[in-house]
């Protein structure tokens, strides 16, 4: 069922609420409805209490600005804030956090700022920071100004030529599921300038590797050999910097994660959320 904290974070939850709780952050403009709901399902299935949410500026949470606004005024500091917000929300002293791209760098913002708040991290295809060892393709100037309003038809199309383009030539993508929830999320709340602001956020957001160092919770590093957007030697140094983090660097795989790769997936989660609840 959805819950929306003030000022409103959607979010919805599956599962038993008596099981350790995994809260799923999608990427960069992506809504909560990336999360695919069989993954949930079988992340349920292996004794998990899902959430999922809508990252602020996209889908059914708040818009932090005016409709013309590309910059909502907030940093990635926020945004993980956002993340301990849905706990306090679900009344949770503390959860596992599983976040893919921009959602990666938000659950280490919320650890490196609320440590205690987090059991168990799962950083995937996701980069400490802004080095140039990290960022293949950095320069995004169309998302610095008012961005382009396409009709639905022509959102689904790019949905699923950009999943074509994206993935590993092992794992090529369900192009056909991307095209539908695409549709689905522009049916839910088109909002371009929501990931605008969002990038405007990243790209303020201060370098996270020496911070990640001071952790000690268990944490799962997962990332595509053939990611083309973030590179996976970001993944190897996020494994280093977390004592004892379990790393998979998968060939074949691009910048996301292909159904292929859910039982390896989710074996690393459920392996990461038992370290972290023998802690607690």
């Amino acid at each position: 069922m959805p819950f929306t904290p003030d000022p409103a974070i959607f979010y919805d939850t599956a599962g038993d609420a008596d099981d350790p709780t995994v809260v799923l952050i999608a990427g960069g403009g992506a809504q909560l409805i990336a999360w695919h709901v069989d993954l949930v399902a079988r992340l349920v299935e292996r004794g998990l209490h899902v959430v999922r949410m809508d990252n602020r500026d996209v889908g059914l949470s708040a818009r932090f600005g005016g409709p013309d606004d590309i910059d909502g005024g907030y940093g990635l500091e926020e945004m993980g804030d956002d993340v301990v917000r849905v706990l306090d929300d679900l009344g949770l002293d503390a959860a596992h956090l599983v976040g893919h791209s921009m959602g990666g760098m938000m659950a280490q913002m919320a650890a490196i700022r609320h440590p205690d708040r987090v059991r168990s991290l799962g950083l995937l295809s996701t980069i400490p920071g802004r080095d140039a060892r990290y960022v293949l393709h950095d320069e995004r100037p169309e998302l610095m100004r008012a961005p382009l309003r396409y009709s639905r038809a022509e959102i689904t199309a790019g949905a699923a030529a950009f999943a074509s383009a994206t993935a590993g030539e092992r794992y090529p993508l369900d192009v056909e599921w991307n095209a539908w929830a695409a549709g689905e999320a522009f049916d839910r709340g088109y909002f371009p300038e929501g990931f605008s602001r969002q990038w405007s956020a990243l790209l303020r957001a201060p370098e996270r590797l020496e911070a990640l160092r001071a952790l000690d919770v268990p944490a799962l590093v997962f990332h595509g050999r053939d990611d083309d957007v973030l590179h996976w030697n970001a993944a190897v140094d996020m494994a280093a910097a977390l004592r004892g983090a379990e790393l998979q660097v998968h060939p074949g795989m691009g910048h996301f994660i292909a159904p292929e790769l859910w039982p390896e997936l989710i074996g690393g989660i459920v392996r990461a959320v038992t370290a972290g609840e023998s802690r607690a």
